[in-house]
């Protein structure tokens, strides 16, 4: 029986999760029970076998304007060990998001602030609208990304989380499509349009190749390919015998689709 949540909205479809934070009235602003409730879908999202990719997608007009301001105002009176144990639980939540063994996939819109930025750091896909804003905003409240920022500075660089972790400074869509923190622009009323798309061509890859693809990138980033040969003969010859790649390599062979794609038509 799927999970019911009070925060956020998920809806299983034909192998893909669609996550939907869900406080509209607010922006979509993140507490503590939507790190809890997020964590607590990543984690069940994690072992599901039926799941082929899931979508990141924020209720109303707004992706995610990041803290809550009223966990926010309750927060200023925690002493120091009630700020670790938050700060824990979010640090949870972003590493259970970015190591999902499926592709996780942002639908961005209105604004990404924040920890709200965080979220689009994690996506491996992230399609945003060309008139959303984003804003490491943190800096103009005393205090830094710093749960978000190994995912953010992946993404964006050490050059520009200089000058936007520093300065707290908004940006369009089109500074964060080039920067690489989002990596499909659509038009306003082109939002859902975009992420099929985007969903339509993961669909069409084998599921455990992407799994595979996955760790391959965090094992092989900043290293020098000298340093992971081994690795990457082996991470190829291990896959090329196993069903899903004989069965993909044979599928091309045969000018046929693979088994794991589905047909749309019927």
């Amino acid at each position: 029986m799927a999970a019911s949540y009070e925060l956020i909205n998920v809806r299983h479809e034909a192998g893909i999760d669609y996550v939907t934070l869900n406080r509209p009235n607010i922006r979509n602003a993140v507490n503590d029970a939507v790190i809890e409730e997020l964590t607590h879908w990543a984690d069940a999202a994690a072992t599901d076998r039926r799941l082929r990719l899931a979508v990141l997608g924020g209720a109303g007009k707004t992706f995610c304007a990041g803290a809550d301001l009223g966990w926010m105002s309750r927060t200023i009176d925690y002493e120091y060990e009630a700020n670790l144990h938050d700060a824990w639980a979010l640090a949870r939540l972003f590493a259970r998001l970015d190591t999902l063994p499926v592709p996780l996939v942002g639908r961005v819109h209105g604004a990404a602030l924040g920890g709200g930025v965080g979220l689009v750091a994690v996506c491996d896909i992230a399609v945003a609208t060309e008139d959303t804003v984003f804003g490491f905003t943190e800096v103009k409240l005393g205090i830094v990304p710093a749960v978000i920022s190994p995912y953010a500075v992946a993404k964006i660089g050490a050059s520009a989380a200089r000058h936007l972790f520093l300065s707290g400074e908004r940006f369009s869509a089109r500074r964060a499509y080039e920067l690489g923190l989002i990596h499909v622009i659509t038009a306003p009323d082109g939002l859902d349009a975009g992420v099929t798309r985007t969903v339509h061509e993961l669909l069409m890859a084998g599921p455990q190749a992407i799994a595979a693809a996955k760790t391959l990138i965090a094992s092989v980033v900043d290293r020098q390919p000298s340093t992971v040969t081994e690795l990457t003969v082996g991470a190829i010859a291990d896959l090329r015998v196993t069903p899903e790649a004989q069965e993909g390599m044979r599928a091309f062979l045969d000018k046929r689709p693979p088994s794991w794609v589905v047909d749309e038509s019927s």
